[in-house]
């Protein structure tokens, strides 16, 4: 278990829908068991059939442990969670939309014994929608925060942008996760300034797909370039996450640990 001092964070990569969402309910216990989680993150955006989550699905994969729920673009995929999202609790949607939007890209949780942990969402703009510049958008945000324990969701295309967003909050915030891609990184580590960091932590789902889809249709559209429909693959199924340690006085991390693991065993 850990240490009064010390808060261990799971954050759980890109559920997948329907296998994504397996592979939470049979894995998720056993890896807070072992790493002795005190809270638990997982981005949800695709947790429905791959593309958006609904209000039912909130409510389940709170039920099984995960404290927050992150998102991205696809957060409005799904019209009742786009009309839901102000009355949610736990769902973020990225901070740096315009104003005026449902929902909320940050917040204040707790752990079980009341220790406070803040989440922001954030969406990057290289090759996404050309919404408000997430850069700004957090120095903006991180004035009003006087919390210790910060943890960021960077849900991004681009691998420039999210490391340097990494290097930009560096000593500002416990820990930068990147998100999106669905291809997990393995350059994990804790900056100079005390931020823990990983490009993309990857997906929960079918690894037996390209990035969750079946691999036939996404193979299909780069030969012919005409739209076709996308289902969620079905085997291979892993969990992908990184525990961050963080020293609960300072908020400053000690150590990131990339985790990878199979339905059918094994994984680091």
């Amino acid at each position: 278990m850990p240490s009064s001092g010390l808060l261990r964070i799971l954050f759980i990569g890109d559920i997948i829908g329907r296998p994504g969402r397996r592979a939470v309910t049979d894995l998720l216990p056993g890896i807070k068991g072992e790493y002795g989680i005190d809270f638990t993150v997982a981005n949800c955006e695709n947790a429905a059939g791959g593309f958006g989550v609904t209000t039912k699905l909130v409510g389940e994969l709170t039920d099984l442990g995960i404290d927050v729920l992150t998102s991205g673009n696809h957060i409005w995929d799904r019209r009742e969670v786009a009309e839901d999202l102000d009355s949610f609790t736990n769902v973020l949607r990225p901070y740096n939309y315009p104003p005026g939007l449902p929902g909320r890209g940050w917040g204040t949780f707790e752990t079980a014994d009341g220790r406070k942990v803040v989440v922001v969402n954030l969406q990057g703009r290289v090759f996404m929608r050309p919404i408000d510049c997430p850069f700004r958008a957090a120095d903006e945000l991180l004035k009003s925060i006087e919390d210790k324990i910060v943890l960021v969701d960077m849900h991004a295309e681009a691998t420039s942008e999210k490391v340097a967003m990494g290097w930009h909050l560096d000593g500002r915030v416990s820990a930068m996760v990147g998100t999106h891609t669905h291809v997990q990184t393995s350059d994990e580590r804790v900056l100079p300034g005390g931020t823990a960091y990983i490009t993309d932590v990857g997906m929960t789902g079918p690894h037996d797909s390209v990035i969750g889809i079946e691999k036939e249709a996404i193979i299909r559209r780069f030969l012919t370039e005409v739209p076709n429909r996308f289902e969620v693959g079905k085997e291979d199924i892993r969990l992908s996450g990184l525990v961050i340690s963080v020293d609960a006085a300072s908020g400053r991390a000690i150590e990131a640990e990339r985790i990878h693991r199979s339905l059918n065993g094994g994984g680091k």
